[in-house]
């Protein structure tokens, strides 16, 4: 038996509510007055080249940020996002071997579900030291639009990346179905969870899955975009609980993501692939985002805000609708 009632949250301030799907509480960017101090501690820090960029970007003055839409409701999520819940098809054929996803939804609005099904839990991580309350990101969308589109098959979550023990705390809390304060054996079997994240919060994504591994509480399926590996992570080995695992980068920019992941174990976990996007000959807009993560991360961010991308990953999502 699992007990979660004294895991620390790692940040007090409250929930946002953003219509009927909820937005942890985000990490704000660094002041003007404090970026300098940041930028002395990370020329010793041990990171790796991408991660000492990103952190670098990150910490110029918050009055260049791209302004968070903290009032938007979901209704207006789904009116933003390119790609709404509904919106299941594939660019190609690459994963139409899933099945079909919507059944459950369908018979439980028609009031003739044989049996209750526990919803898919979907867990989403921001980039870098983004609010989750910041819906000029994809991630954000994805979300507000699964909730909003699936609300009887999905319970969907954003997190800031640095709130992992909060995203783990919320998962526990969904999986404990008697509410009795600890998750049993049966309710960790019959766990369904997918993971997703960009750059850090790729990271962050397979950072959760090894911490519900350690729990013996099994994901259906982690994804990265363009993951950017956080100090003292390991964001290519997927953990044996994964069943399976896909990752989205590009090699062009910059700041570039991971290239390769690999199972830890490969009996149970299927890759399902590490896919490489180009935009030496596309254009992907990138409106809203700061200055300087358009002029030094660009590629970085198209990748976020790729329609096809997104398009293939909420396919998957959907995909484990039961």
């Amino acid at each position: 038996m699992q007990s979660f009632g004294n895991l620390r949250e790692k940040s007090t301030k409250p929930r946002v509510s953003c219509g009927n799907f909820e937005l942890a509480p985000g990490l704000e960017l660094a002041s003007a007055s404090s970026w300098l101090t940041r930028l002395s501690v990370l020329l010793r820090s041990p990171l790796s080249p991408a991660s000492l960029l990103l952190m670098l970007l990150i910490t110029l003055p918050a009055s260049v940020q791209a302004e968070p839409l903290n009032s938007m409701d979901a209704t207006q999520v789904t009116a933003v996002a390119p790609h709404g819940a509904k919106q299941n098809t594939l660019a190609n054929n690459e994963f139409s071997d899933k099945p079909e996803p919507g059944d459950a939804e369908n018979l439980a609005k028609q009031g003739r579900s044989p049996k209750p099904a526990r919803k898919l839990i979907v867990i989403g991580f921001m980039g870098g030291k983004v609010s989750a309350t910041n819906l000029v990101h994809r991630e954000a969308q994805l979300i507000g639009s699964l909730q909003q589109g699936y609300p009887l098959a999905i319970h969907a979550a954003i997190f800031a990346n640095r709130d992992g023990a909060l995203a783990l705390k919320t998962v526990l809390q969904l999986l404990d179905a008697d509410q009795d304060g600890h998750v049993s054996d049966a309710e960790k079997s019959a766990a369904r969870i997918v993971i997703f994240g960009h750059s850090w919060g790729a990271s962050e994504t397979v950072a959760l899955a090894g911490r519900l591994n350690k729990l013996q509480i099994p994901v259906l399926l982690t994804i990265q975009v363009d993951s950017v590996q956080k100090q003292s992570q390991n964001d290519k080995k997927i953990p044996p609980n994964v069943r399976e695992a896909v990752n989205f980068y590009q090699s062009e920019g910059l700041l570039r993501g991971r290239s390769l992941i690999v199972a830890e174990d490969p009996d149970k976990t299927k890759i399902l692939g590490n896919h490489e996007s180009s935009y030496r000959e596309s254009s992907v807009s990138c409106a809203g985002f700061p200055w300087y993560a358009r002029a030094f991360m660009k590629r970085h961010i198209q990748i976020e805000n790729d329609p096809d991308v997104w398009g293939k990953i909420e396919a998957l999502i959907l995909a484990k609708i039961m």
